[in-house]
């Protein structure tokens, strides 16, 4: 019964929640970027390990190259208070990405993607609000990282 029962799961499509299978091009990517500690790369990077990709150290190595084109984060200010000091901030976060083999051959074409968050803002409260805009910044980078994942999932070509 278990048996039919992960047979029948296997041929629907199913997969485990934050597992996306990747395509055999992007078993062993290079991640090319200008900031490899930035929180999208690192994000991008954990999330293939738990694809099951084995990203490389080396374009040598790879069986594709992921080109971080723009890994950018911005800020602006949405409101300020009767002194004129602002209190509340947009950040938007903006990732632009190519695909390409080892030798060249365009997999994926540029792309852009970026997303927004506002967060309120008490100077009273800087280190705090500082803490929580780092927090925020993280999590923007997991949910740039997975829209980028599902894109990789569609990846053919070799």
């Amino acid at each position: 019964m278990i048996l039919a029962a992960a047979l029948l799961l296997s041929g629907c499509g199913f997969h485990l929640e934050g597992r996306v299978p990747l395509p055999p091009p992007m078993r062993r990517p290079y991640i090319e970027a200008p900031d490899q500690q930035s929180d999208f790369v690192q994000s991008l990077r954990r999330e293939m390990l738990i694809s099951g990709a084995h990203p490389v150290d080396s374009p040598g190595r790879a069986t594709a190259v992921v080109h971080i084109l723009t890994d950018a984060v911005g800020h602006r200010v949405l409101s300020v208070s009767a002194q004129n000091r602002p209190t509340e901030y947009r950040v938007t976060y903006t990732v632009g990405f190519s695909v390409t083999t080892t030798g060249g051959k365009q997999l994926l074409a540029p792309q852009r993607v970026s997303t927004m968050r506002s967060y309120s803002f008490d100077e009273s409260l800087l280190l705090a609000k500082e803490h929580e805009e780092a927090i925020l910044q993280q999590a923007m980078g997991r949910d740039l990282a997975d829209i980028v994942m599902q894109r990789l999932t569609r990846v053919s070509g070799g």
